[in-house]
């Protein structure tokens, strides 16, 4: 079967030629299947495992400056199978039924946007501005209502047979899906209602925090949720995705790689670590708390009122000892694959301690700041989420393009490399 392989190296490439190869029944344009472009010189050995390779199975690739490789392409594998033992244990609905009994609800705080999620009843998009006086004003809008659990065991059974996965960051990651329609009518859609696609995903970690919320097409809305309640269920776990190498040759007196990416490296390394102040704090958040997190020092709630002024409540210090004792027995630093078979530092964890002391429960208050890479296209923007999975004591999410540039920097105890 002849196809065409289509290949983008941020406009790089712009010639590709046919492929004479059956790719293994997998579909031909997917980014459930990750590859990794390597240039090797004339003489070299292909890997004796994974993908397999044939000699007629290759493309030539010529760049815009007329640079000519030769691309042996593999016979495409897109993960571990799924666990073939029988799993007699609890549905993925039944496991997250205690998620849905207890009312509990995620927040995301956005630069402009905070969306509410109480799992298993409504998703929702809200604004609040105070106006003059005390009154607040609020702009909102219901992405999604779910009143009664209309599912059946027949339909979970099914859904379990064929677990859906999809691309997330980087991984391909198994999830289930809980519909959420009956949402605010939207005006571009002639009324319809708003609907929203809750994908729960494990992660043994999680408090049940939102990773991400999209809007997918006009008024239909993803949100994808992590929670450690799938990972009892074997095909919910995690699925490794093998990156599947091309080797591209140079021919006719090309380069051993293409000039224009050799200097593309060289400009990202020279961008790797740029300032980063911890002099300035960061401030977020909408409605009656708004949050102060200053990087190696505090994290703290507060909220601001004309007649009463400034009310603070200290969530958490920095001490890097404790942080160290801390990092002994949790997860500090995580990792993740990407695409060019890289590893690079996904998330670092820090904790604050000794914050105010808690009238419900007699102890300091403590926080758990995780700071992750989140791309923009402004580089200054900055996301945050704050999450109480127990009486006082906090999960700070700060997600920015900065933290992007500096997370490799990280060591083992997660703490950052950044100048003064």
């Amino acid at each position: 079967m002849v196809g065409l392989l289509v290949v983008f190296l941020g406009g790089l490439l712009e010639v590709c030629c046919g492929v004479s190869a059956n790719r293994g029944g997998y579909p031909s344009f997917t980014d459930e299947i990750p590859f990794k472009i390597t240039w090797p010189g004339a003489e070299f050995t292909l890997p004796a495992t994974g993908g397999l390779y044939r000699e007629d199975d290759f493309v030539i690739m010529t760049t815009t400056e007329k640079e000519k490789y030769k691309c042996l392409l593999p016979s495409l594998t897109s993960g571990d199978e799924d666990d073939d033992k029988e799993y007699t244990g609890l549905s993925p609905g039944e496991l997250l039924e205690p998620l849905f009994k207890r009312s509990s609800c995620s927040y995301r705080i956005e630069s402009y946007w905070t969306y509410e999620v109480c799992h298993g009843k409504h998703i929702r998009q809200y604004h609040e501005e105070k106006e003059t006086g005390q009154k607040i004003s609020v702009q909102e809008y219901f992405l999604g209502n779910r009143a009664q659990r209309s599912e059946s065991t027949e339909t979970e059974a099914e859904h379990v047979k064929s677990v859906p996965s999809k691309n997330i960051e980087g991984q391909l990651t198994p999830f289930f899906s809980l519909e959420m329609g009956n949402g605010t009518p939207c005006v571009l859609k002639q009324n319809e209602a708003r609907s929203t696609s809750v994908l729960y995903v494990c992660h043994p970690e999680a408090k049940h925090e939102i990773l991400s919320i999209a809007e997918v097409t006009t008024c239909e809305y993803e949100v994808v949720v992590l929670t450690p309640l799938l990972c009892a269920h074997p095909k919910y776990r995690f699925k490794s995705s093998p990156v599947n190498a091309i080797f591209c040759q140079a021919v006719a007196g090309s380069p051993l790689r293409p000039r224009r990416l050799t200097q593309l490296d060289k400009e990202q390394e020279e961008q790797l670590k740029p300032p980063f102040s911890t002099t300035s704090g960061t401030r977020e958040g909408v409605g009656w708390w708004k949050y102060e997190f200053c990087y190696g020092k505090h994290v703290h709630q507060y909220h601001e009122d004309k007649e009463q002024g400034k009310n603070t409540v200290v969530v958490g210090n920095w001490n890097a000892m404790e942080h160290g004792e801390w990092a002994k027995n949790n997860v500090a630093r995580s990792y993740q694959l990407k695409d060019d078979g890289v590893q690079k530092v996904k998330l670092v964890s820090h904790f604050y301690g000794h914050g105010d002391v808690c009238d419900l429960t007699g102890k300091p208050r403590q926080v758990i700041v995780k700071l992750k890479c989140k791309e923009s296209e402004s580089p200054h923007a900055v996301t945050v989420y704050m999450l109480e999975p127990q009486t006082c004591q906090y999960i700070l999410g700060v997600e920015s393009p900065v933290i992007c540039r500096i997370l490799d920097t990280a060591d083992e105890h997660g703490l950052l490399s950044i100048s003064s």
